[in-house]
């Protein structure tokens, strides 16, 4: 049987593949929980609010997200060994806000952490996190892609993670069935 496509006549025209504007906004039509990634790299934390975390693999088990050939920390995790990934709850909106700029003395300012064996942190109050080797490195595009092996890892059974949609922090909320 051939699908057919919905009717595309009540939609907006496509817009310019060329206009990096344009496609950023479809791209934040893709909801996604909002994260802050830790490294341990030359004795210093480094930290920084991500929304590309994505399980790959269940045996093993594999997550990844990506990060820009341009970021100021890009060397700290890439030549690190590892990284954590700390999935925010709800209550860290502000948390999310404070990792994505700034140096990273400001970044870790009066955020509890919780060092691990492996020397990397993760942040208290998280609704889950992941302590991950770095698995492989994949070049795309402008960005690297991190598969981390996960070692270790946990969750808050009553915490709701903080979701990231159209340029907005919000919360998953259950549909009626």
């Amino acid at each position: 049987m051939r699908h057919m496509p919905d009717d595309l006549s009540a939609t907006a025209p496509a817009q310019s593949p060329q206009d990096p504007a344009d496609y950023r906004k479809a791209l934040a039509c893709f909801a996604t929980s909002v994260t802050v990634v830790t490294s341990r790299w030359q004795d210093q934390d480094w930290g920084m609010t991500c929304n590309s975390f994505s399980s790959v693999s269940l045996d093993p088990r594999l997550v990844l997200w990506s990060i820009r050939k341009a970021a100021s920390s890009l060397e700290a995790f890439t030549q690190s060994g590892g990284f954590t990934v700390s999935v925010l709850s709800q209550s860290q909106q502000g948390i999310a806000r404070q990792f994505a700029s700034g140096d990273m003395a400001s970044r870790f300012a009066n955020v509890p952490v919780l060092r691990q064996s492996s020397q990397r942190v993760r942040l208290s109050g998280a609704a889950a996190w992941f302590d991950c080797q770095i698995h492989q490195l994949v070049d795309a595009g402008d960005h690297h892609i991190l598969i981390g092996q996960v070692q270790a890892f946990g969750q808050q059974d009553d915490a709701s993670a903080l979701t990231y949609w159209n340029s907005r922090f919000g919360r998953f909320e259950d549909l009626p069935t």
